[in-house]
């Protein structure tokens, strides 16, 4: 399991491009984690998917985001 979490949803086209933006960013691995079956992430996240979360720190990054935002935010981990 690595410290950085995409939550994201099934058939999201947002999602999807997401995951275009940290391949474009060069993200180091990630986990991918769906909200659609898990009720407390629903309420969490529902509407603000995809959202980057770095699990040592808890800083987000909600969508939209760019490849320089996600390298911008991934400059700031601790």
């Amino acid at each position: 399991m690595t410290d950085l979490i995409l939550f994201q949803r099934d058939y999201c086209h947002l999602c999807d491009q997401a995951l275009a933006v940290m391949a474009q960013a060069r993200a180091p691995d990630f986990d991918s984690v769906w909200v659609d079956d898990d009720e407390q992430l629903e309420v969490r996240y529902g509407v603000r998917v995809p959202v980057l979360r770095d699990e040592r720190d808890g800083r987000e990054l909600d969508w939209p985001f760019d490849a320089e935002a996600v390298r911008a935010f991934l400059a700031e981990r601790a």
